[in-house]
């Protein structure tokens, strides 16, 4: 008989729910702790686990999902967006822990989703520094900007500018250790160390840029596809037409990766200036009607297609194999 087992994590603790034949069996909390964690492996392990279904909730699922895994029970971690949109369906209104609980096994018996393969401790270090990495730089530009508007006050106390300006210097050391500490992790794996030159072989990909983005798709399982890719940064299309009345533009899913869409941002901007065929292929979005930044989360698209070609093939970043000519000869 199938048992499906849902997990709702939080932070000091899980719900755990399990499910046969389209009812629940039983219901547990047990702490976010690894005592925890054990004690619930040793309850599943006397049954016969179809699956175990957790939602990728922050860092808390992480440590819980690893542990299943080696424990040799299937997991299956999922987008909360799919279990956000499988509650709606569902018709559910109350928002508990338990009830979360009944209805992600539920979701985990309808929906089957497939399961989720733990990535190499050094690859999720690298990915951990990489999302640091880009946290430490979005409040380095915060407080740029913070010191630019003290700065633009004559009645300014230097006290104020002094303490910002400080602040400033020590984010830019402490982005500038976790660099360095990717670049030895890295250089650690002569694979990974040559994806890292591959990438930096495209437009406006530095090293900053090449780290953050390895750091993100190097945990993937390298058997998904481009347009797989694509969902899991969020970029893909999301339409909205039915019948004659309803016929809204295209827009970006987001429901993915935040930190990939934010690390590809800057060289796509970098591209459509330098690079003639990201260029190229910009303008003639442009001018088929794409307002600028729908033609610019294009080249995002077709640059994560080609950083995940460089990690899949092991190949140097080619921007004239994603870009037709013809957009070439039209310019």
């Amino acid at each position: 008989m199938e048992t499906f087992v849902s997990v709702d994590v939080g932070a000091k603790s899980v719900v755990v729910v399990q499910r046969q034949v389209g009812r629940v069996i039983s219901s547990a909390e047990f702490r976010q702790t690894c005592e925890g964690h054990q004690a619930l492996i040793k309850q599943l392990k006397g049954r016969k686990v179809t699956c175990v279904v957790l939602e990728a909730t922050g860092i808390y699922y992480l440590d819980l999902a690893v542990a299943l895994q080696r424990a040799g029970l299937p997991v299956a971690v999922i987008n909360p967006r799919s279990f956000h949109h499988f509650a709606q369906l569902k018709l559910s209104h109350s928002k508990t822990d338990a009830e979360d609980a009944a209805l992600l096994a539920e979701y985990g018996e309808c929906m089957k989703p497939a399961l989720w393969q733990a990535p190499d401790d050094t690859l999720m270090g690298l990915r951990d520094i990489g999302r640091q990495i880009n946290r430490l730089t979005a409040t380095r530009t915060q407080a740029k900007n913070r010191l630019h508007a003290l700065l633009s006050k004559s009645t300014t106390l230097t006290l104020l500018i002094d303490d910002e300006a400080e602040g400033i210097e020590r984010l830019d050391q402490r982005i500038e250790k976790l660099t360095r500490a990717a670049v030895e992790l890295i250089s650690q794996q002569p694979q990974h160390k040559q994806y890292l030159a591959n990438f930096q072989q495209a437009k406006g990909i530095g090293q900053a840029s090449a780290i953050a983005l390895l750091a993100e798709l190097c945990v993937l399982p390298r058997e998904l596809k481009a347009p797989q890719v694509s969902r899991y940064a969020g970029l893909d299309v999301r339409l909205c037409q039915s019948g004659t009345s309803v016929n809204k533009p295209g827009r970006l899913s987001k429901a993915g990766n935040a930190y990939l869409r934010s690390a590809l941002y800057m060289p796509a901007l970098s591209a459509v200036r330098h690079d003639p065929n990201a260029k190229a292929f910009y303008e003639a979005l442009h001018k088929r009607g794409k307002k600028k930044i729908q033609a610019l989360c294009a080249v995002m698209r077709k640059y994560l297609t080609g950083l995940w070609a460089c990690l899949k093939l092991g190949v140097p970043f080619d921007s004239s194999k994603l870009f037709s000519q013809k957009h070439l000869k039209n310019a």
